[in-house]
């Protein structure tokens, strides 16, 4: 099933940017905006650009943050951003509007939809998503807020590089209807997810989850009435987009963890942002 949501997903992605997004100029943020730049001062291909760019954010990652997005994400970066060049010197499909606010809109939907089933799939696309979580390292920043800061000065360049402030605007546009459609098709209207685990691996988990993904975690004190025994209960709060990324974390030290996820109205503390 992931990899049909990953392939869907990537389809979606490379559509996004080779129909809507490039052909207009409209620069939606990320790693894929600053290759959008590049393109359109240099004419270099948009899709290798963002391989190349994502290099030494992969370095990056692995020395600061101290672990790697694994195969998947690894495979995801590589085939939509080879699709993507592809469908535009290849393919050559036409768009099929040339209204602006058409072209953002749609193209942030399709955006959204791809990363959304990307996410869900358990990869995960780099770029601003590394640089946020460096932020977050060293500032006070939340990882989400983080993102937001970098996505805004891309576009801002964009703006600044085709001398257009409605360009501009169109992205900043294209960027909040895809992560509007991110959050819907990760979690539906949810906000944020609190996670219990009952385990016998405890501390591994704990280790795991402070070192992999940067969150905090209480242990509160349960008791089993069927087997008589003290059992230590895992806490933690997680965005929507780490959801996926946690149980995997989980399984994959201890298949028979108990693992329970319920939905968040709002979280109050650093590293998550108040809901809007």
């Amino acid at each position: 099933m992931s990899i049909l949501l990953l392939i869907v997903g990537g389809i979606l992605y490379s559509l996004s940017y080779a129909v809507f997004l490039i052909p207009h100029s409209i620069v939606p943020g990320g790693v894929s905006g600053l290759a959008m730049i590049l393109h359109m001062l240099l004419k270099t291909p948009v899709g290798i650009m963002v391989i190349v760019l994502n290099l030494p954010l992969f370095i990056l990652a692995i020395r600061v943050l101290g672990f790697s997005f694994g195969y998947k994400s690894v495979i995801v970066i590589i085939a939509t951003n080879l699709f993507v060049d592809f469908l535009l010197y290849y393919v050559k499909i036409p768009t099929p509007t040339h209204n602006l606010i058409l072209a953002a809109i749609y193209g942030g939907v399709m955006l959204g939809a791809g990363l959304g089933l990307i996410f869900r799939g358990g990869a995960n696309t780099g770029g601003t998503d590394i640089v946020g979580q460096v932020l977050n390292r060293y500032t006070n920043m939340s990882v989400g807020m983080s993102i937001l800061v970098v996505d805004f000065v891309v576009i801002t360049i964009a703006g600044f590089t085709t001398y257009s402030v409605e360009r501009a605007l169109l992205g900043y546009l294209a960027l909040f209807i895809s992560t509007k459609v991110v959050d819907l098709i990760l979690e539906g209207m949810d906000y944020a997810r609190a996670v219990f685990v009952i385990s016998e691996k405890t501390d591994p988990i704990v280790r795991a989850i402070y070192d992999k993904m940067g969150r905090g975690v209480t242990i509160l004190n349960g008791f089993s009435p069927y087997t008589r025994e003290d059992k230590p209960v895992i806490m933690c709060v997680i965005t929507k987009r780490e959801t996926g990324n946690f149980k995997s974390l989980v399984k994959g030290i201890d298949r028979d963890a108990f693992v329970i996820l319920t939905d968040v109205f709002e979280v109050v503390g650093r590293g998550f942002r108040s809901r809007v």
